[in-house]
């Protein structure tokens, strides 16, 4: 099992680095879900060694995109890929499900880099759009290589009985990162479910002095470096693990 860190900030990146992250996901605005991070942040990362993949999403809301909308994830893809970044996590959706169109244009525009689909997959579990094999079937199809998902639940943890459907249908084609809600205390219960990868912010409130009227609220969450070592060390206590030295 690999601990991935969701960073929406530089700082962050170094943290989940000096706390034995396996990985980070970059991205900024995990209020409303997250949305595409900037250029240099990627190239921080890379500077530290830490791999890290990029979310791509370009505002709030749902993930029925426009014409104009998709034409920009792709430049972003491409052009975050280009600075560094390991591998992309998107996701797109129509009326019945998967955007296949979309994802697809996506997918090349990866360029056989590592591409992620993102918890938009558990708007298509709660609504009965798909059940679980067929969920990794048409993501086998397009050729993704994991998907990032609560079980189409409120929480991972809540969802850990579709977790465990997700990783049996995959039978190892999919990376099956579980995601929502999750904490220390989560990861045994998700390593049991079969889970390949923990995805968790391990936040914490901070603040850099007032944002002004116009700045939005005051604080925001940065990673935690007691939250990160201590999922960091549930990871390595699951059967078969050793402990992985800090770099």
């Amino acid at each position: 099992m690999k601990l991935e860190i969701a960073v929406q900030d530089v700082e962050g990146i170094a943290v989940a680095r000096q706390q034995g992250a396996d990985r980070a996901e970059l991205c900024q605005a995990l209020g409303t879900g997250g949305l595409t991070p900037t250029t240099g942040m990627v190239g921080r990362a890379a500077e530290l060694g830490l791999p890290a993949r990029v979310l791509i999403r370009p505002r709030g809301g749902g993930y029925l995109y426009t014409g104009a909308e998709v034409a920009a994830i792709d430049h972003d893809v491409r052009a975050l890929l280009d600075a560094g970044a390991s591998g992309v996590i998107i996701g797109a959706l129509d009326d019945r499900g998967l955007d296949h169109r979309t994802l697809d244009r996506l997918v090349r525009a990866a360029q056989g880099m590592p591409v992620v689909v993102h918890r938009c997959v558990d708007v298509v579990l709660a609504a009965g759009l798909a059940e679980a094999d067929s969920l990794v079937a048409q993501l086998v199809e397009l050729g993704v290589d994991g998907l990032l998902t609560s079980g189409g639940a409120p929480t991972a943890p809540e969802g850990a009985e579709t977790i465990a459907e997700l990783v049996g249908a995959s039978a190892g084609r999919l990376e099956v990162i579980a995601g929502g809600g999750v904490r220390a205390q989560h990861v045994t219960s998700l390593a049991e479910a079969g889970a390949d990868v923990v995805h968790l912010s391990a936040g914490a409130p901070t603040s850099h002095g007032s944002a002004g009227p116009g700045g939005g609220e005051g604080s925001y969450m940065t990673t935690s470096p007691e939250l990160v070592a201590a999922a960091r060390a549930a990871v390595d206590a699951q059967p078969g693990r050793s402990a992985r030295p800090r770099p």
